[in-house]
């Protein structure tokens, strides 16, 4: 038993108790979802992915995306994914939905999400998840790079496989405002590197997925087709003029409006969308 007097054991278990040592890692082929941080493997505490059919509006992608995912999970040859375009398009909800349906339809595959500054742990996640029975799409969300930093030409490294191959098992699926992942407006970087070279560096790294997806502004009849699949869905009662005010009032029309104004119209009606309909 450590003495409480000796002042090295207290200052030993003050700074466990600032700097506790990582949870343990998750088993991973006991959890549907995971997060990777900081080195390890972790449950996420709740998956709850949107039906794929309420996604509305993004068919063709929904359909290559699931596509691609089935591929995986039955172990034959996936492409990394990138999805980009319009913020609230439904680009990581239809990930999160493409996964809990084949995982509804008995396939053997997981969802990793990682932070995108944990670009460099990768390899280690990689080594983790190897030799495991089962598919991983390894989920980066909202990828954006500050300038000078080296995770663009780390990803691609990555996505080219380096030195180390990447495990069969595990495909990258990634989400991104724009489709070739270049900074608005190069003029405003006081850099002494040329804009050219920044813009072929990250060109060079979206052509390394082998799938790309668009998602666009959706027009008025496809949000308002959003909103009424989520209101049959949830037996909410809506006005389309009032969906299409709703939306007006944000200053765009997407999938994420759409949920947005099905939870206001839950509170409305004194629900939550657990137990509306």
């Amino acid at each position: 038993m450590t003495d409480p007097s000796d002042p090295l054991a207290r200052i030993a278990a003050a700074l466990e108790r600032v700097a506790p040592p990582p949870p343990p890692s998750a088993d991973p082929l006991g959890h549907p979802a995971y997060l990777w941080r900081s080195g390890t493997l972790q449950a996420a505490r709740a998956f709850a992915p949107l039906p794929l059919p309420l996604l509305a509006g993004i068919d063709a992608q929904k359909a290559a995306l699931v596509e691609n995912s089935r591929r995986l999970a039955a172990g034959h040859a996936a492409h990394d994914v990138l999805l980009w375009g319009a913020r609230g398009g439904g680009k990581s909800a239809l990930v999160k939905a493409a996964v809990g349906a084949l995982q509804a339809d008995g396939a053997a595959i997981a969802i990793v999400e990682l932070a995108g500054d944990g670009l460099h742990d990768l390899p280690a996640l990689f080594a983790r998840i190897a030799d495991v029975p089962r598919a991983f799409i390894l989920f980066i969300d909202d990828l954006g790079f500050e300038e000078g930093s080296d995770a663009p030409r780390l990803l691609r490294s990555l996505l080219e496989g380096g030195a180390e191959a990447r495990p069969a098992n595990a495909r990258l699926y990634v989400t991104a405002n724009r489709r070739h992942i270049v900074s608005r407006d190069l003029r405003e970087q006081d850099s002494p590197i040329n804009p050219r070279d920044v813009i072929d560096d990250r060109l060079a790294l979206a052509d390394r997925f082998g799938l790309s997806l668009g998602f666009h502004v959706c027009d008025q009849p496809t949000y308002v087709a959003m909103v009424a699949g989520y209101a049959e869905r949830y037996g909410l009662p809506f006005d389309p003029q009032d969906a299409i005010a709703w939306a007006t009032l944000r200053g765009s029309r997407s999938g994420r409006v759409a949920w947005q104004y099905v939870v206001e119209l839950a509170g409305r009606e004194g629900k939550s969308l657990s137990s509306a309909g």
